[in-house]
Formats: C-alpha cells, sequence, structure tokens
C-alpha cells in the first residue's frame, strides 16, 4: 500500500558525509545550494554527475507541472522519505496548495486534474510500482489521451529517473531536507507560495538545456545502447547515456558483477529485452549462457568474489523491498564492503532499477 509521508520508516544514514570544497562549490554554481545527496556521493564522478544532471533536468515534452506532480507521485510509489519530502516541499513553494497536494498523495479525484493528468498520474503509479511493468496498451492508452509518442517517452524517462534518484537516497538513507521542509511550511514559505505561480510560469518557459547529440545511433553505442536510443530527440538521453557509461567504465566494481546486477534486475522484472543486453555485456567478459543462468537462478556465481556475490541477492531485493527492510540489508551490506564500493553498487543498483523499467519503451 502507498504510504504517506509521516508514514514511512527511516534509518541513520548509511554513508557519511564527505567534504570536497571544490565539487561543492561546483553543485552551488550549477544547483544553487548542495543537497544532501550531493554530499554523500562526492566520491563516485559518475553517480554524482547524474544526480546533478537530474535535478536540474527540465523537461521538453512535458510541462513543468507534470514534471512536478510525476516526481512527487514516483517519490511516494517508492517510499522514499528524502525525495518524497523534498518535492512536497518544492510544490508548497511553488504555489499548489496543501489540499492539491493531498489529494494527489491520497490517489483522489482532484477537480483542477483533466483525464490527461489523471491517465499520467496512474502511469507514474504503474511504471515506478511495476507489477508488473506497465505495456505498450499504457503507452497506447496515454496516445489516445492525446500525448504525443515523445512525450510519452520522457514520461517514462522521468519515472526511471525518479526511481534512480529515490533508490539512491533510500540505499544511503539519506537524511531528509528538513531545512526545505520547515521552509516550506513556515511563515517564509506562505510568503513564496505568493509568489509561485510567477515562479512556475518562468520554470515552463524555461528551455532545458541541450547537452549533447540525441540521435538514436549516438545513444546506442554503449551498454543498453538499444534501451538509451528509445529517448533520442530528449535531453534527458544523454543523462542516462552518461550514467551507463560511467557506471560500466568505473573500476570500483567488477565489470561482470555490475552486469550480473543488472540481469537479476531485468530477470526479476521479468524484461527480456534487458535481460538480453546484460548478456551482451557479460559474453564480452567470458561468461557462456549457462553460467549466467546458473548465477541468475542461484544469485550466486563461481567466477565473482565472496563480497561481490553478496550484491546478487542483495540487488535483487532493491526492486521491490519495505524501505526499513531494504535500509537494514544495505547497512550489513557495509559490513562487508569498503565505503566506496558500496556507495557503487547503491548507485548501479538504482541505474539498473532505472535503466529497467525505461526498457518497456522497447515493447
Amino acid at each position: 500500500m502507498t504510504k504517506l509521508l509521516d508514514e514511512i520508516e527511516w534509518g541513520e544514514s548509511i554513508l557519511p558525509l564527505v567534504a570536497d570544497p571544490a565539487w561543492e562549490a561546483e553543485v552551488k554554481r550549477r544547483v544553487g545550494r548542495v543537497f544532501e545527496v550531493d554530499r554523500r556521493v562526492s566520491r563516485s564522478h559518475w553517480i554524482r554527475e547524474v544526480a546533478i544532471g537530474l535535478t536540474t533536468y527540465r523537461p521538453s515534452e512535458l510541462t513543468q507541472r507534470l514534471f512536478n506532480i510525476g516526481a512527487l507521485v514516483t517519490a511516494q510509489e517508492n517510499a522514499c522519505r528524502y525525495c518524497y519530502g523534498s518535492n512536497r516541499a518544492f510544490m508548497k513553494i511553488l504555489g499548489y496548495s496543501e489540499s492539491f497536494i493531498s489529494r494527489i498523495e491520497r490517489d483522489a479525484h482532484v477537480a483542477e486534474l483533466d483525464d490527461k493528468e489523471r491517465g499520467f498520474i496512474a502511469f507514474c503509479r504503474n511504471l515506478a510500482r511495476s507489477r508488473p511493468r506497465p505495456a505498450r496498451a499504457e503507452r497506447d492508452a496515454l496516445v489516445a489521451l492525446g500525448y504525443a509518442p515523445l512525450a510519452v517517452n520522457e514520461m517514462a524517462l522521468l519515472i526511471s529517473m525518479g526511481c534512480f534518484y529515490n533508490r539512491l537516497s533510500i540505499l544511503i538513507a539519506c537524511p531528509p531536507e528538513l531545512g526545505l521542509e520547515r521552509m516550506a511550511n513556515g511563515p517564509l514559505g506562505w510568503l513564496m507560495r505568493l509568489a509561485g505561480p510567477l515562479v512556475r510560469a518562468l520554470m515552463a518557459r524555461r528551455k532545458p538545456a541541450q547537452t549533447g547529440p540525441f540521435d538514436a545511433a549516438t545513444l546506442s553505442s554503449g551498454p543498453f545502447g538499444r534501451v538509451v536510443a528509445t529517448l533520442a530527440g530528449l535531453p534527458g538521453g544523454a543523462i542516462i547515456k552518461a550514467a551507463l557509461d560511467g557506471a560500466f567504465a568505473s573500476t570500483e566494481l567488477p565489470r561482470a558483477t555490475k552486469a550480473l546486477m543488472f540481469a537479476v534486475v531485468a530477470r526479476t522484472l521479468a524484461c527480456r529485452a534487458s535481460e538480453a543486453e546484460a548478456r551482451k555485456l557479460l559474453a564480452a567478459e567470458g561468461f557462456s549462457d549457462a553460467e549466467v543462468g546458473t548465477a541468475l537462478t542461484t544469485l550466486s556465481s563461481t567466477r565473482l568474489s565472496p563480497n561481490d556475490n553478496l550484491l546478487l541477492s542483495w540487488v535483487r531485493d532493491t526492486v521491490y523491498y519495505q524501505t526499513a527492510v531494504i535500509q537494514a540489508q544495505t547497512r550489513a551490506l557495509a559490513k562487508d564492503l569498503s565505503e566506496t564500493a558500496l556507495l557503487e553498487a547503491i548507485g548501479v543498483a538504482a541505474l539498473a532499477n532505472a535503466t529497467v523499467r525505461l526498457a518497456m519503451l522497447l515493447e
């Protein structure tokens, strides 16, 4: 059952703050402020770049209103106390009323929403939940409501990006942004809400930054290229490609370990396309089909170290979880892994969950 903010159990942070003044200055320049997540992922170049890319992303095919609602719904569905609280506070600062936000949270009828927006919210919940993942019929239904196919692809991207950031925050047990939440609900928040409609209008006019080429050929030239290529024409395609390229180029964990983690998530979500992509990566590492099949069945491989084998059953549990339970499992994992290896594993698990959900666009 989907939980409200104060119903989510949340443990103490699993990874510590790591001071990196140069990176924090860069975050301030690009975002305006440094968030708790930024301070806890600073030791991983690829994870911290993905995190800041998602924080600064602006939709190109969806309205900013849908983008804000989608981020809230996805964080709630994933039971991420950190992202849920931050997105809720941000919406209040932007001028959304408490009653409007509360009705969305409770999945109740909201008079201000039309059929298109209700369809979007349902899709957000279904893809974030993925029990099972939405299929082509649900994409077709969104198109029938009046959304362009590229807008539906951006919806899937938005939700998948949210699933990455939510799991990153959950598995770190990132402390909530209580200062932001207090500000949104206090006197200063009330004053900011008066300017909220103007801020929302300005954000709606702001064009997303074009950070690179987004054609299918370019996007498909790396790990899980078939999945990433579905984002051709969207600025977010460059973010996901950079994340996958960075994750598989990193040497903190063996490449085969990461590919097997992706394969486990793909098998758990019954995604044949993603599993096939993971098997390609494993074949390049010398794994036979039989070895991959055994690893997926037993959640272990004789070709992995004992500590890396621990990651296979753990990553399976990051697909469907109770927040407090998966945080306890991650805390136990921290006893066997270094902090940098654990951070890498958390990033890979979050990215695998995002990528396999995004792969619904291939079906």
